[in-house]
Order: C-alpha cells, then sequence, then structure tokens
C-alpha cells in the first residue's frame, strides 16, 4: 500500500526546529513528506539556526524539495497534493491568522488550498500568547471543521503562564486520528 501524503508546514518558531527535525524522520516511515516553509523559516537567521542549514536539512530528511512560496503552495488544492497537512511548529501569528481566514503566506496558503478538498490540517502548537491573545483563537479553530490540535501543555507556567507547546511526539498519532475525523484526546496534557 502506497504511503499517505503528508504536507508538514514549518513555522517560525525556531527555538523548537531541532525537535520538529527529530520527529520528522520516524513521520518518513508511514508518510511521504513535503516540507512547507514559512516565509521567516527561509529567510530568518537567529540563534538556534541558519536559515539556509534548516532548509537543507529538513529537504534531506524528507528527500523532497520544500514549499517555499504562495505561488507554489497555491496548487495543493486543486492537485489534491496532501492527505494531511500538519503545521509543526505552529506560532501564535500563523494561528491567528489562520482563524481569521488571512492567507498572506505560504503556509496559510497551503492550509486554505488543502481545506478546499475537505481534508484535515493538524496544528501542533508553539506560542508565547496561548493562554492571552491567542486563546480565543484556539477556541475558533477547536469549533472549525477540519482542524486538529496535537495535544499540547503549558511549557513554562511560572516565567511563561500564557505560554503553550504541543507534544512533537504525538504528531504521527495526531495525524492518524484527523484522518479518520477524530481529535486526539486529552487535547491537555
Amino acid at each position: 500500500m502506497p504511503k499517505q501524503m503528508m504536507g508538514l508546514a514549518v513555522c517560525g518558531s525556531f527555538c523548537t526546529f531541532s525537535r520538529i527535525l527529530e520527529e520528522i524522520k520516524p513521520l518518513c516511515h508511514t508518510y511521504h513528506v513535503t516540507p512547507i516553509l514559512s516565509e521567516a523559516t527561509t529567510r530568518t537567521d537567529t540563534r538556534f539556526w541558519q536559515a539556509a542549514t534548516f532548509h537543507r536539512e529538513i529537504e534531506a530528511i524528507t528527500g523532497n524539495e520544500a514549499i517555499t512560496t504562495i505561488s507554489a503552495a497555491e496548487p495543493i488544492g486543486p492537485r489534491g497534493l496532501f492527505d494531511v497537512i500538519v503545521v509543526a511548529p505552529c506560532t501564535g501569528n500563523t494561528l491567528a491568522k489562520l482563524a481569521a481566514g488571512v492567507t498572506d503566506t505560504t503556509v496559510t496558503m497551503a492550509c486554505k488550498a488543502h481545506l478546499r478538498n475537505s481534508r484535515p490540517v493538524v496544528l501542533a502548537l508553539s506560542t508565547n500568547d496561548g493562554l492571552s491573545a491567542n486563546g480565543a483563537n484556539i477556541g475558533v479553530l477547536l469549533g472549525r471543521k477540519y482542524y486538529y490540535f496535537v495535544p499540547f501543555t503549558q511549557d513554562d507556567p511560572v516565567a511563561k503562564p500564557n505560554s503553550l507547546v504541543a507534544d512533537f511526539s504525538r504528531i504521527s498519532e495526531t495525524a492518524e486520528a484527523a484522518l479518520v475525523g477524530r481529535q486526539l484526546q486529552p487535547l491537555l496534557c
């Protein structure tokens, strides 16, 4: 049986990139994974990663060229390229745009194009304002069809009381559940 097709959209929560790269390796055993990189991911050098290095690493692990522009992401829907899209990490900025229907980045275009086929989008949060400004956006997307969340927790309740982060080790099982229309539970871990 052929592998299912996964778009793995990466947003600019740079401190989580090493963790995401670790999780991609097992995903590639189950899925044919194509990276989808946000503009921030492809252009921003940080203390965590050089943009070009991350880009090369993710393509080497998946064996596929990354989608890096809005125009390259648009055909995802018309061509039905993926069975599931996973946004990992999903920043608060991207979360807010998805909740508001804003399509002005490679990742938001990929999700919009994919959703036209009534297929699941899985969100693996990494945001410092999940329990403040973005709390309402989480609620909006929890109530919206075809959106699913990787279980998440507060990553540092004392120093960053509003910050949420997904349990990235649960991306695969969340995607499997989403593919049959089920939200993995418990949502809060």
